[in-house]
């Protein structure tokens, strides 16, 4: 599962790793990113566009948006056969920007840990996308975030972890075109290229949302 994540960095950083444009008044730093919130994404609809669209996929046939509280992640063994996502994965696929993730270990004081790259470079889930109209009419964009069995690292806090992308990859998962190849992207991403540490337990409560929640729990 993810059910927490962080985007936090200057607009300057998104347009050379990205090579998007940001809008200040739109965008700005988070660090304890939460589902139902409006989050940056890149889909593939609009590729050079950072968007925002609401965590928890509600899907365009959906009688109501409650649905995408429990639509969160999508399994990557699953999701080609999941009504909720086949149809998004063959063509509403997205990038979730992201700098660092949250997962609480399963012990007794259920530990919550921050997991980012050892480069600390952001990077990007692999996501789904899709648009949903209410009976007044309005449009609501939502997104996933897919996940997949833990790598090494993973497995020793949780039993699920994200996709992460190669970012040489992220290109062929925005293709427009339906790919069922693409499922070979979906994988633990290699355990020696990141990093976890515990933290806070500030970060249960997505109201908490400043640099401090980053730190390590022993410098707190």
């Amino acid at each position: 599962m993810c059910g927490r994540y962080s985007f936090a960095i200057e607009d300057a950083l998104i347009l050379e790793r990205f090579g998007l444009r940001v809008r200040t008044a739109i965008y700005k730093a988070r660090y304890n990113c939460a589902p139902t919130q409006n989050l940056a994404v890149i889909a593939n609809e609009a590729p050079d566009e950072l968007r925002f669209f609401r965590w928890g996929l509600i899907p365009w046939w959906a009688k109501d948006a409650s649905i995408g509280n429990k639509l969160i992640n999508a399994r990557a063994e699953t999701l080609v056969e999941k009504p909720s996502f086949k149809n998004a994965f063959r063509n509403r696929r997205c990038l979730i920007p992201a700098t660092g993730f949250f997962e609480w270990k399963r012990n007794a004081d259920k530990t919550p840990y921050h997991i980012m790259l050892k480069s600390g470079d952001p990077f990007c889930f692999a996501g789904l996308w899709d648009k949903w109209v209410t009976s007044d009419g309005e449009i609501i964009h939502s997104f996933t975030i897919i996940t997949t069995s833990p790598n090494e690292l993973m497995e020793q806090i949780h039993d699920r972890m994200p996709v992460i992308l190669p970012r040489e990859q992220e290109q062929r998962w925005m293709s427009p075109q339906p790919d069922p190849s693409l499922v070979e992207l979906l994988v633990p991403f290699p355990a020696g290229m990141m990093k976890a540490y515990p933290i806070s337990k500030l970060v249960n409560s997505a109201r908490n949302d400043a640099p401090h929640i980053l730190e390590p729990a022993e410098l707190l």
